[in-house]
Order: C-alpha cells, then structure tokens, then sequence
C-alpha cells in the first residue's frame, strides 16, 4: 500500500492510499465512523480527508440553501440526498457528495451532484461520477460554478445547467460568496420575487 499525505493551510488533511480492496475500505468506512472523514474510493486507489474545514462547509450550506430556496420558488419537485454514499464495489467507485438532489422522483442514483472545492484531491471525481451515473455534477470553487452534464463518452462542461436550464448560475453564484449566509439567502429570496 503506497501513502501520500497532503496538509492545507486550511486545517483539512488528505491522505492518497493505493492498492486498497473494496474490502479494506469497508473496514476503514466502519472504524472512522465517528471521525467525519470522507471517503473516496476508483479502481484500489482511496482519499481519506478530514475534517471539513469551515471554508469547506459554509459554501457547501449556503449553496444548497440557494437552491433549495430556488426550486421550492419554481415549484420544482426535489429530494435531497446530501452526501449520502454512492457507488459499488461492482463499479470500483464509492463518493460522497457534498450535496445531491434528486428531481422529480426518489432514485437511487441522484439526478445532481454539488462539490464544493477547496483543495484538490488526487482521485477523478467525474470518473466516479461517470460510473454511477450521475446526469449533472457541480464543482463550486472560490465562486464560481463549474457544470459537467453526463454524455455517452463521458461529462461535457457547458454553460447552464440541463437539469435546471432556467436557473441563473450567475446569480447563484453571487449569493454564494456574500459573507453571511443568512443575508445572502433573504437578498436571494427576494430576487426571485
């Protein structure tokens, strides 16, 4: 098993793990149970990164507040999943969203996923994604929003979501950096009045 450790400034550590079996990250899964490390598993290779620092969460709540608020004001029916597990042992792929919504119905795979990047990590998080099935996956970083749609040969970067092609990434975007989170999503609340 090879070990690459990385440390941010922003007090959130990774380590890179190789040639792990879907068995021993079951058992890792299991022992840091109680720790609020992240799991991320594609073909042997395995990121633990804990903990989540606050520049990793605020954005990730503010960005999910913005857009539940945006579908409830559009009537559009969603399900969130937050960072439920997905992936199998079968695809030799396991992630935890930051976020994810399913739209319409309930579905075992979510129509959405949201990642909020603070660092990056070593593993291909749109492979996992590709192999799971996820029709749209969203990487905020610093601000900016990134939208990859799902094709035959793999994610596509385009300009607006497919999923939600009336919202205003922009605008989402916006909302997202202002400093508090209570006032961004009341000043975004009454700009879909």
């Amino acid at each position: 098993m090879v070990v690459a450790i990385s440390q941010t400034g922003l007090g959130t550590g990774s380590v890179l793990l190789s040639n792990v079996t879907w068995e021993t990250l079951e058992k890792l899964d299991v022992d840091l149970a109680q720790t609020g490390a992240r799991l991320t598993y594609l073909d042997g290779c395995l990121e633990i990164m804990t903990p989540l620092s606050d520049a990793h969460e605020e954005p990730r709540n503010t960005l999910g507040q913005l857009l539940e608020l945006y579908m409830r004001a559009k009537d559009i029916r969603f399900y969130g999943r937050g960072s439920t597990t997905i992936g199998m042992k079968e695809l030799g792929a396991r992630k935890e969203p930051d976020e994810s919504y399913c739209l319409g119905t309930r579905k075992s795979v979510p129509d959405l996923a949201i990642e909020v990047t603070v660092t990056s990590g070593g593993i291909d998080t749109l492979e996992i994604y590709r192999r799971v099935g996820v029709q749209e996956v969203w990487f905020w970083e610093d601000g900016v929003i990134s939208v990859y749609c799902l094709r035959p040969t793999g994610y596509e970067l385009v300009s607006k979501s497919e999923l939600l092609p009336e919202l205003d990434l922009r605008s989402i975007e916006f909302y997202s950096r202002m400093a508090d989170q209570y006032d961004a999503v009341n000043a975004f609340m009454r700009s879909l009045r």
